[in-house]
């Protein structure tokens, strides 16, 4: 999870304007047709309750208007939670053309948002409430929120069940993302993981032990701060993946913990466009 001596600071949620997203997701693209295609599509936004053995995780349901159906993606946000901002990552992604699920990983501590308004990761209270809210969240909790999140989703009509189910992580959705990939590797075909904190640690639940699980294309894209602190870190990574034989993608981006997610002290939108650039190509690739 966030590192205690590695977080985005005080962290504001703006409101994304309908036609700054329109611009963000034309910026996204390096397949600029498409992504503008996109942009423009319309997107049907549901909050959702899913049954999970622990609860009911109170999410929100993303999808293009239409038809479809679309191929899957699972969003886990970072320690802040599902907050405006990723509620508008959801809409992003939902308009390049799928089904999209952004959780609230702490339901079992609180409904979202946990913490509305800004939010100082650097304040140690506020730090101690969010990390109580990630410690009540067990390995095997952990699991059986993944395989009901992507249950749930192919229930859905909008869902195509033929097409894979790509999964997303910030921050300590990264690990989850892992986790995910493992728990339902029948199903999860991608996997991205943005200044993702613990993919590698010396403990035997550490998430990179379980990409051998998973039949997943992987994209690790990791903070210039978090690479200083653990450098060897990307090449466990990287050894993992060949040794595996599964495709993985690990790249040090120029910017630090928490650049990817707009709102945060860190965000740098060039190198968060770079990330959201790979991402949607590794989804088409895999997710088709």
């Amino acid at each position: 999870m966030c590192d205690d001596d590695i977080h985005p600071g005080l962290v504001t949620d703006p409101t994304v304007s309908r036609r700054s997203l329109g611009l963000w997701t034309v910026a996204a693209a390096g397949i600029a047709a498409a992504t503008t295609a996109g942009a423009q599509a319309k997107v049907v936004e549901k909050d959702v309750q899913v049954k999970t053995p622990d609860g009911t995780s109170d999410s929100v349901f993303f999808h293009p208007q239409g038809r479809g159906p679309w191929p899957a993606v699972l969003v886990w946000p970072d320690i802040m939670g599902l907050r405006p901002v990723k509620r508008e990552m959801g809409r992003r992604l939902a308009s390049q053309g799928y089904a999209v699920l952004v959780v609230n990983p702490f339901y079992r501590s609180k409904t979202a948002p946990v913490m509305p308004g800004e939010i100082n990761f650097g304040d140690p209270e506020t730090r101690k409430v969010l990390m109580g809210y990630r410690a009540a969240m067990t390995d095997a909790g952990v699991d059986n929120d993944a395989k009901a999140y992507v249950a749930w989703l192919d229930a859905q009509p909008q869902v195509n069940k033929r097409k894979k189910v790509g999964v997303q992580g910030y921050c300590m959705g990264g690990p989850l993302s892992f986790r995910t990939a493992a728990a339902v590797p029948n199903r999860i075909g991608a996997v991205g993981s943005f200044h993702g904190g613990g993919l590698t640690t010396q403990q035997p639940n550490s998430p990179h032990l379980l990409v051998a699980k998973t039949n997943a294309e992987y994209l690790v894209c990791v903070a210039q701060n978090d690479d200083a602190r653990a450098p060897n870190d990307k090449e466990v990574l990287k050894t993992t993946f060949a040794e595996t034989g599964k495709t993985g993608n690990v790249h040090v981006h120029p910017a630090d913990h928490g650049w990817c997610v707009p709102g945060s002290q860190v965000y740098n939108q060039a190198e968060a466009e770079k990330a959201w650039s790979e991402l949607s190509a590794m989804y088409k690739r895999a997710l088709g």
